[in-house]
């Protein structure tokens, strides 16, 4: 990685032909957070957060960096990640991909307690000739902290060495939780790291540095770092040095991406970055962001990811220009001069589900989940939607502020203990529940039941439906508010199911839940999903099938 973007003597980008295709962002809408950007050859990579949901570790690829394939998750095996019981917002956080010796390197945290003032986690790397595997079983790493990665430095004039980084968890009272980036030397042939461990950052004024990605470049070490905490004061800072091991020294400029300051601004929270050079010599950055309904309020569609342009000033420091000036995101990016061809082929898809569909900390198995030949699933009903373990429940992320979602339910409940139906979910302590489930008076009935912090609710009276028919269920939302609805056959017309309904709930900002000191009882790291499930309490498994299933967002533009 040694050529630059060319610039004007002003240090601003070239300007743009007219022609130039545009990145749009968020390139990855939804719950898309921390990406780790990867390019091998003509091929780029997005890896991304997925804590609780499995298949762990979200990746895509791009030939353009406008045009994105999903390819479902990485690590889809228990063997590479076991999430039974992993608290909400838990789970695989800040995943780095990387590229030597013809393998990928996948590093990633598996954290098991993240509230109060511990942290457990355990990181882990794996490889695989191919980025969709079959990955290598997991080598443990060393580290009390979390965002680790992995730098190769086996370029041009580099010393061929690899590094391991992560951030250092300090628990105690007297000290910074944050206490800066640590460097390890790791052995590629080994497996294993050596020599002695480095504090190479200990961050700048905004604090809380975190997730730490290196690259070299005109005999530069840069360290890029998130800082400013994951909400409205997120930020990416850099650091550069002449050795690996430091030490290093900030950019006297600062952030070299923060939405923090300006709220006019549709992409906030930008921060968490990666760099990425392409075949031209060009420059990237990819982001996490948010995109709140109003100025502070809740973003449903969690954290995404966006795409900025790098240009490098006369001095060797990378810059951003933005909608707003330098530092700031923009909604619209020149793509990249020279590119192969878009992907255009479908998704990657080899299973029950499409990659676009995730489950809740169990992976699929026969036992639970099976396809129908109408070309749905079938799920046997297991635990209630408030555990941790054997949740019957398959959703997908929702991707869009107005959408529907629909699907027909073939479900024949002989207890109030048996449900089924669509669920409009954020973790276990938030959802909202339309399902089919059986009345000791009523019969087969329609219940709608709601869940706000752990808060138990109905809102409306169970509405009695026929025996042994399939049931249409439909969710819409727009904006800050959602509603079910059922298809009344007899009527030929859906009905609502219950009142509008508080969607601004299933949000990052309304799930963590804390003092504002540094003590949380909660938090919120994910985004909103949709999706069907099964629960059966009474522990005989009815299953559910669920066909025709439908989401639709606010353009028309079914998937």
């Amino acid at each position: 990685m040694t050529a630059a973007v060319p610039t004007t003597g002003n240090n601003a980008p070239a300007r743009e032909e007219p022609s130039t295709p545009a990145i749009r962002n968020p390139v990855l809408t939804g719950f898309h957070p921390d990406p780790s950007l990867l390019r091998t050859g003509l091929d780029y990579y997005l890896a991304t957060s997925t804590f609780e949901w499995l298949p762990g570790v979200t990746l895509h690829h791009s030939r353009d960096l406008v045009n994105w394939r999903p390819l479902g998750g990485a690590l889809t095996e228990e063997r590479l990640l076991d999430l039974t019981g992993t608290p909400d917002s838990g789970g695989v956080w800040a995943p780095c991909l990387s590229w030597a010796d013809g393998l990928f390197h996948l590093v990633y945290s598996n954290v098991a307690s993240l509230t109060g003032a511990f942290k457990d986690v355990r990181n882990h790397v794996v490889t695989a000739p191919s980025v969709t595997g079959p990955w290598s079983d997991p080598v443990p790493l060393p580290g009390h902290g979390f965002d680790p990665s992995l730098f190769h430095d086996t370029g041009p004039g580099g010393s061929g060495r690899s590094w391991y980084l992560w951030l250092d968890w300090d628990h105690r009272t007297d000290r910074q939780p944050f206490a800066g980036i640590l460097l390890q030397e790791w052995d590629r042939t080994a497996r294993a790291v050596r020599g002695p461990v480095q504090r190479i950052f200990t961050g700048t004024a905004l604090g809380r540095t975190e997730g730490p990605h290196l690259y070299r470049r005109d005999g530069w070490y840069y360290l890029v770092t998130a800082e400013g905490g994951t909400s409205w004061e997120h930020a990416v800072t850099v650091a550069r040095s002449r050795e690996v091991t430091g030490p290093y020294v900030p950019d006297p400029a600062g952030p070299l991406l923060t939405s923090y300051g300006d709220d006019r601004l549709k992409l906030q929270k930008a921060g968490h970055a990666s760099l990425v050079d392409t075949p031209g010599g060009e420059w990237y950055l990819a982001h996490l962001t948010a995109r709140p309904l109003t100025p502070r309020g809740a973003c449903v569609l969690g954290r995404e990811t966006a795409l900025q342009r790098v240009h490098w000033t006369a001095d060797g420091w990378p810059r951003v220009s933005g909608d707003s000036g330098d530092g700031r995101p923009a909604l619209r990016v020149p793509a990249p001069r020279f590119s192969t061809p878009a992907v255009r082929e479908p998704a990657a898809h080899d299973g029950v589900l499409p990659p676009e569909w995730m489950t809740l900390r169990r992976y699929p198995d026969p036992s639970w989940l099976s396809p129908v030949p109408q070309g749905g699933v079938r799920l046997r009903g297991a635990e209630s939607l408030s555990s941790r373990h054997r949740q019957s429940l398959v959703a997908r992320r929702q991707q869009h502020t107005d959408f529907s979602f629909e699907t027909e339910v073939s479900f024949a409940p002989t207890s109030p203990r048996q449900m089924a139906g669509v669920v409009h979910l954020y973790n276990t302590r938030l959802w909202h529940y339309a399902h089919l489930t059986r009345d000791e008076e009523q019969g087969r009935v329609l219940r709608l039941a709601t869940c706000d912090r752990g808060r138990y609710t109905e809102p409306v009276a169970p509405v009695s439906v026929p025996e042994d028919v399939p049931v249409r269920l439909r969710l819409t939302c727009a904006g800050g508010t959602g509603a079910f609805a059922w298809w009344d056959a007899a009527d030929r017309r859906w009905r609502r199911l219950g009142p509008r309904l508080d969607v601004t709930r299933l949000s990052d900002e309304y799930a963590t839940v804390g003092d504002g000191d540094g003590h949380y009882d909660s938090w919120g790291f994910t985004g909103a999903f949709v999706g069907v499930c099964a629960q059966d309490l009474t522990g005989d498994g009815r299953p559910a099938d669920f066909t025709g299933l439908e989401y639709r967002a606010d353009d028309g533009s079914g998937t």
